[in-house]
């Protein structure tokens, strides 16, 4: 079973300070936790991809109905409720190790080493319908 688990940007989701106000340390031991986690799902099988995204004001809207130009617009703005900062694509047994990996995800230390609380969304993955059908 393959599970999407988002992470969102800034305090607005997990009440924690955004990355750019913390100290270096605190910086080195965050990323350092996610390379760590990352190689252990790695190790396991279980990891597919994970990447970090871009700063929400580099994002782009993009609009089309099919003829003409695309409107391509700024955004998300910071105000925004939702900001998507990563994600991992993990292909687990169950729903139950899907929540595992997020929680301990959830649990990535931020400024002094306290556990940032990021509110991790947990999506399966669905496959395409079969075309014969």
């Amino acid at each position: 079973m393959r599970f999407m688990l988002l992470q969102n940007y800034g305090e607005v989701e997990s009440r924690c300070t955004p990355m750019t106000e913390w100290a270096p340390a605190d910086v080195k031991a965050h990323i350092d936790f996610q390379i760590a986690l990352n190689a252990e799902l790695a190790e396991r099988g279980e990891l597919v991809d994970a990447q970090g995204l871009a700063r929400p004001e580099q994002a782009k809207f993009v609009v089309s109905g099919g003829a003409g130009a695309a409107v391509v617009t700024d955004g998300p703005f910071p105000e925004s409720k939702e900001l998507l900062a990563g994600y991992r694509l993990i292909d687990v047994e169950s729903a139950e190790r899907a929540i595992e990996i997020a929680a301990r995800a959830s649990a990535a230390p931020g400024p002094g080493g306290a556990p940032i609380l990021d509110r991790i969304e947990v999506r399966q993955v669905l496959s395409a319908p079969d075309p014969e059908v």
